[in-house]
């Protein structure tokens, strides 16, 4: 499962009411191949559920994981940050055994 932090979730809705969209856009998040350490993290507004897609909802988040993303993200939280150390979701994976300073990419 895949959880949002309150600082995300947040962010999430002030992102999309920005974006002009509908509170019943998701959040798709995926894993594909690339960056410095193998893979990354892919984050983006999403309408459209996929029969093969995990949905969790997460204080009042849609969340939707395709099953090959699953593996990688099970007990991920997504945070968000605004600090001076960096801005910008952050994904937690308890999964991920290094990741690349920028935090954009990840190993298993």
């Amino acid at each position: 499962m895949v959880t949002v932090s309150e600082i995300a979730r947040n962010k999430i809705v002030e992102l999309r009411q920005k974006d002009g969209l509908a509170a019943d856009y998701a959040i798709r998040v995926a894993v594909q191949g690339g960056g410095c350490s193998g893979l990354m993290y892919d984050l983006q507004f999403d309408a459209a559920q996929q029969p093969t897609d995990h949905v969790v909802e997460d204080k009042g988040i849609k969340i939707l994981v395709d099953r090959k993303s699953l593996l990688y993200l099970a007990g991920t939280e997504l945070d968000f940050s605004d600090g001076l150390n960096g801005k910008g979701f952050q994904f937690k994976n308890p999964n991920a055994s290094r990741t690349c300073g920028c935090g954009e990419s990840f190993a298993v």
